[in-house]
């Protein structure tokens, strides 16, 4: 890049390109374009490779829930913008074309971006870098994507100890919490007669309108005002953080858990914003088991970030971080009932049938299905990877995939093999049968012996429940025990372990 600060005229634009960081807090690339006294120039690209088909099973990798919410983002910026002064333009096509072009024709002085991890983000960076490489355009690049600042541990990306636990206690021992930076107050407006562009609707986009399920837990509005106001609510007016660590693994409702992810994920909410919000309310409220264990939570979320940067490209290998040769099954039918919720076990179902409906599941659910698929029926995680990414507002690539890696035992902190025993999940965190119940209306007239294993009634008992199995509701499509110990032998074969 050539520095063409010394010979050019301050009314060259500084150019900020967002990315998944969608908010006007704590965001060092417009702070710096808002410092320089330039113009300030606003870019979102909607990538066409964004909206393609996953590898492996050809999902649309944008569902329909996804889509609204970044959409809805992408408005609530370019309004918060237009009230400092700015705007957001907001165009179609791949960064590495889009972004050269514009900045010949607007002038720009600098370029200004957060860094991204995964294989693909980081080819879109370097495809910019190497379109800008004869350009008159300084590029600034800052590393956004986790609390800790990683220059402040004790070790270096290569050296990332590959256990969970090792690295929190590094973390909190000796790294620095980033603190977050206030939004610009004022922007110097950009070129005039620069189009805005017009905001795609979902159909554009070549998605799906989501159609809204009044049993969603939440009806998830993207953007950094909701993302805020979500906070002020769980935190603040509804005082749910007190007891998060005791309600976190619930599955109905909408303030058993924060539910931050889909703005963490799209960068509506900083989490060093959250967690500055986290030790305000330890000041001001209390400090407990439960704020402690929303910041390990978003230390984990930064343990995967860091992770997906170091080893790159196996994070998505069938063997997984560990390169374990591990026999999956590649059964269409099985992947079907379970991505559908027509498994014949209620706490998978209603949990994937919550998923289809609404763009999100529990934390507890996501485990719980995970475990199903790779363990009991023992399918690529990949696949129920790519469902993951397809369907879920939150898709986060660091976090889906190493938690994928991490319940399919190919991951951090594997444990040889690991499950999670139905049964045992359904009397813990659905003892009534309230949630299946809400996702699997044909079960409603169950008891609580019965709501979870359906396959037990007697023909007489079906009749007076009004459900006939294997039409009403589905038969169990393997047996639970005989499918954990089959799975754990072919595993144990192969992997030695």
């Amino acid at each position: 890049m050539h520095d063409s600060e010394s010979g050019s005229s301050a009314s060259h634009p500084a150019a900020v390109w967002f990315r998944r960081d969608l908010r006007l807090h704590d965001h060092a690339p417009l702070r710096a374009a808002a410092a320089s006294g330039r113009p300030v120039v606003c870019v979102y690209c909607l990538d066409p490779r964004d909206f393609a088909s996953t590898r492996e099973r050809g999902f649309p990798r944008f569902g329909p829930f996804r889509a609204r919410f970044l959409i809805d983002a992408i408005e609530d910026l370019r309004t918060s913008l237009r009230e400092i002064g700015g705007d957001l333009i907001v165009v179609r096509g791949t960064p590495d074309d889009v972004l050269p072009a514009m900045a010949r024709e607007q002038g720009w002085a600098s370029l200004h971006f957060h860094r991204l991890v995964g294989t693909e983000e980081l080819e879109v960076e370097r495809g910019v870098a190497r379109a800008f490489r004869d350009a008159e355009c300084n590029i600034d690049t800052t590393w956004d994507r986790t609390l800790v600042d990683p220059k402040t541990l004790p070790f270096g990306l290569d050296d990332l100890p590959e256990v969970f636990s090792s690295f929190r206690r590094a973390a909190e021992r000796h790294a620095r919490f980033s603190r977050p930076s206030p939004a610009p107050g004022s922007l110097a407006p950009a070129p005039a007669g620069v189009d805005p562009g017009e905001l795609p609707t979902v159909a554009e986009l070549g998605v799906e309108e989501p159609t809204i399920d009044a049993r969603a837990a939440l009806p998830f509005p993207g953007g950094e005002t909701a993302g805020r106001s979500r906070l002020q609510h769980y935190f603040w007016d509804a005082d749910r953080l007190r007891v998060y660590e005791e309600t976190r693994n619930e599955m109905l409702g909408a303030d058993y858990s924060s539910k931050f992810a889909p703005w963490l994920a799209h960068g509506c909410l900083s989490p060093r914003w959250v967690q500055q919000e986290v030790e305000r309310y330890e000041d001001d409220r209390v400090r407990n088991k439960s704020t402690g264990w929303l910041t390990f939570e978003l230390l984990w979320r930064d343990y995967f970030q860091l992770i997906t940067a170091k080893h790159g490209a196996n994070l998505f290998r069938p063997s997984g971080l560990q390169g374990l040769p591990v026999p999956w099954q590649h059964d269409e039918v099985a992947f079907e009932a379970w991505r559908t919720g027509q498994t014949g076990y209620p706490l998978v179902d209603a949990n994937m049938r919550e998923l289809l409906a609404t763009g999100f599941m529990s934390n507890r659910g996501r485990q719980i299905v995970a475990s199903f698929l790779t363990k009991n029926l023992g399918i690529d995680w990949r696949w129920g990877a790519e469902w993951f990414e397809s369907q879920l507002i939150d898709h986060d690539v660091a976090a889906n995939y190493g938690n994928w890696n991490y319940v399919a035992g190919v991951g951090n902190d594997a444990r040889e093999f690991r499950y999670f025993n139905i049964p045992t999940q359904a009397s813990k965190y659905d003892r009534r049968g309230e949630y299946v119940k809400l996702w699997c209306p044909e079960l409603d007239l169950l008891g609580r012996a019965t709501v979870h294993q359906p396959w037990t009634l007697s023909p007489m008992e079906q009749q007076m429940a009004g459900l006939v199995l294997g039409k009403d509701y589905p038969k169990p499509i393997v047996d639970l025990d005989e499918s954990v110990r089959r799975v754990k032998r072919a595993w144990e074969a192969a992997t030695g372990c």
